[in-house]
């Protein structure tokens, strides 16, 4: 155990697979939307593999000629997003939009590292907030704080350091009742602050994966205390991160400068942030051709001509993590609807072409024709980009339960009739514009392959804010609904989102057999063991259709920057404002 004793002197651990458990995965399909786009010393996946060969940005010779002169410090670096978050308080929504301001504002203990040219999929984790930790055991957590990181000096906190008594509050805030991400830190059974620069963390059993929750974006960004009564997060973020919030303009933009007190010396090397709220892609693009936009994540239809009208554009081409996926109304909204019988779930499966979808949301064929290499992969409730932790449902590994993974719409009709439910209307849901054209597309698209199989659909267009985030989102819903999981850095924030205990579990699905084996994973440090188990997981889920996955999300996804964007690295999750944003920077 000495070797993963010694972080604070080495900085890395060499049983990294052991503590991370996985090969973990890249910026999420709903995170990319606020981030733009985004090794390690083990192995690379297949998956992840593949993933890296398309990956790379292509650099134009005028950007490697830039390159060359080094990191220039100045100017403002314009981005978009599609909307307004929900709350700016990161505790406040599981929204990604929430999560995705948040990585500009606040610090996590630990962090995702990046380096040029490199798989997002295989950094480590390094210390962010933190500056090391100590778990002999894999059971009891000793973390300390790096000294002399300061928070904004905004009022009423004023650029004081960060304690552990900061650390705490925003422990409190996670693990709360009503907190949305709650189940992936549930196996802590006692946190507390040693000292000022020490804090505490015992589990219920050694964890292979405690180190990634507090990593992951999702889960525990540093507030202040003066957040509990001082200011109102939910209207000024203050954090310790490396931009501080200059202003917010709902529906218009989001405006950032530099910490000019962040811990990592002359970082960021750009002055501010200007992010954009534009909802319609068409815009986006025409204010990036304008020279208006930095960065813009382009629609797989306009990749092949771009290239070709702009060779000066550079490019990054990945697959970005996230898995959109249908889920149904819960148990406590109709107990005899016909999407209780899992003949139902499993028709629905069916009825949607797999195939149609990779070619409708990534131009597959005119790619592949263009000497492009997308990726073809379906995603299972894992996401493809965890490599070997994905079950690929099209292979002989799936079982019996690969053919609800098949469009075939008779078939999808005779289970929906032996389930009662062809006649009974059904209401198709969605939030448009949010996600992207992709996702707009293959949500209209399978609401038409439903009744093409025989279902009497009716579709409900719901606004993300007032509807379907607080509403269908948390489970308070009647039919099916469509939605995007985050792209999470461990394969059990899969797994929690689907089946725990919280609101993220937006269908209520109360399973034994997968509980225990969602039990067991959380625990097991046998590589081997864990990976059958979290198999098993989306066998189990196959075979009942719970959530059905579609491939959305394991397409390649492709961003184009301006030429004078220098510096472009990579990450996974919703640390972009952290891990990217700070180390680009611009020749004018």
């Amino acid at each position: 155990m000495e070797e993963r004793r010694n972080y604070w002197r080495r900085q890395r651990v060499s049983r990294r697979a052991v503590l991370r458990g996985a090969a973990i995965g890249g910026a999420g399909l709903a995170g990319a939307a606020l981030v733009g786009c985004g090794g390690g010393d083990d192995e690379a996946t297949p998956a992840a593999t593949a993933a890296a060969a398309t990956a790379a940005p292509a650099a134009t010779a005028a950007a490697t000629a830039a390159a060359a002169t080094g990191p220039k410090p100045g100017g403002t670096y314009r981005v978009s997003s599609t909307g307004d978050p929900p709350t700016l308080d990161p505790y406040g929504s599981g929204s990604a939009w929430t999560k995705g301001v948040a990585a500009y504002a606040y610090s996590r203990l630990f962090k995702v590292d990046v380096a040029p040219d490199t798989n997002p999929y295989d950094r480590p984790l390094i210390p962010d907030a933190a500056s090391g930790y100590e778990a002999p055991d894999g059971q009891v957590w000793i973390v300390k704080l790096r000294p002399g990181v300061k928070f904004h000096n905004l009022a009423p906190v004023n650029g004081r350091e960060l304690v552990a008594g900061d650390v705490m509050y925003s422990w409190q805030r996670l693990t709360a009742p009503d907190s949305v991400n709650a189940s992936a830190v549930e196996q802590v059974v006692k946190a507390e602050a040693v000292d000022d620069q020490t804090l505490r963390f015992e589990l219920a059993a050694p964890s292979p994966i405690f180190l990634e929750n507090l990593a992951d974006g999702n889960n525990l960004w540093i507030m202040p205390t003066e957040a509990e009564s001082g200011f109102q997060a939910t209207i000024t973020p203050i954090g310790t991160g490396p931009w501080v919030m200059k202003s917010y303009q709902a529906s218009s933009r989001f405006q950032f400068a530099k910490h000019p007190d962040y811990y990592e010396m002359g970082m960021p090397y750009l002055d501010a942030i200007d992010n954009a709220i534009i909802p319609e892609y068409a815009n986006a693009r025409a204010q990036f051709e304008a020279g208006n936009l930095d960065v813009l994540g382009v629609i797989a239809d306009d990749v092949v001509d771009l290239k070709k009208q702009h060779d000066d554009w550079q490019w990054v081409g990945e697959v970005n993590g996230g898995v959109a996926y249908l889920f149904f109304g819960p148990p406590d909204k109709d107990p005899d609807a016909p999407w209780r019988d899992e003949r139902y779930r499993q028709g629905a499966s069916m009825a949607i072409d797999r195939n149609a979808i990779m070619e409708l949301s990534y131009n597959v064929a005119a790619l592949k024709g263009a000497g492009l290499n997308p990726s073809e992969a379906w995603n299972n409730i894992v996401s493809v980009t965890l490599g070997q932790w994905w079950l690929d449902p099209q292979s002989a590994a799936q079982g019996p339960s690969a053919k609800f993974f098949q469009y075939d719409p008779a078939e999808a009709r005779k289970l929906f009739e032996a389930a009662g439910g062809l006649d009974t209307p059904v209401k198709w849901q969605y939030s448009p514009t949010r996600y992207g054209v992709s996702f707009d597309r293959t949500a209209e698209a399978i609401g038409n392959w439903f009744a093409e199989a025989g279902l009497n659909v009716t579709t409900d267009l719901q606004d993300y804010t007032s509807t379907y985030f607080p509403q269908t989102r948390a489970g308070n819903f009647n039919g099916i609904a469509m939605g995007i999981t985050p792209a999470y850095p461990e394969v059990s924030g899969f797994v929690d989102r689907y089946f725990s205990d919280a609101s993220s579990n937006a269908g209520k699905v109360d399973d034994p057999a997968i509980k225990e084996l969602r039990a067991k994973q959380a625990i097991e440090f046998d590589q081997e063991a864990r990976l059958q188990q979290v198999h098993d997981i989306q066998r189990r889920n196959a075979e009942m259709m719970f959530y059905l996955p579609t491939p959305l999300g394991a397409g390649t996804a492709w961003t184009a920057y301006l030429p004078r964007v220098q510096g472009i690295v990579r990450t996974r999750g919703y640390g972009g404002p952290t891990e990217v944003y700070s180390r680009l920077w611009l020749e004018s």
